[in-house]
């Protein structure tokens, strides 16, 4: 399976997307067709941590005082699932594997993946 979850506004995302060849992949803009509880249950069975997903760079995240709190797996779980900004993107999952976010070093191994 080849599936990736961006978001169209986001120039970091186009960017990677036009980097990375996208032919096979199943597209998901996550502003117009959120993610659901099972496609971000299947992230998760990736990365084993809803905290991996979540983007803390989001300018709501500092809006709503989160980074203030103590939150835990199942806050992340449940503001990714609110919010389409709090999923860390671009999320590709290639095969068996996932790349989450857009890191040098993880938009690199995405390339070498896809090889």
């Amino acid at each position: 399976m080849k599936k990736v979850y961006f978001l169209q506004t986001c120039d970091t995302c186009r960017r990677i997307l036009k980097e990375v060849n996208l032919e096979g992949f199943e597209k998901q803009e996550i502003k117009m067709n959120p993610v659901t509880v099972a496609q971000l249950e299947e992230m998760y069975s990736y990365t084993k941590s809803y905290e991996a997903l979540f983007n803390k760079r989001a300018k709501l995240y500092r809006e709503m005082g989160l980074n203030d709190q103590n939150l835990t797996e199942k806050d992340f779980r449940q503001y990714i699932l609110d919010e389409y900004t709090f999923l860390k993107r671009p999320v590709f999952i290639v095969d068996d594997e996932i790349f989450v976010g857009n890191s040098k070093k993880t938009v690199d191994s995405l390339k070498a993946k896809l090889l």
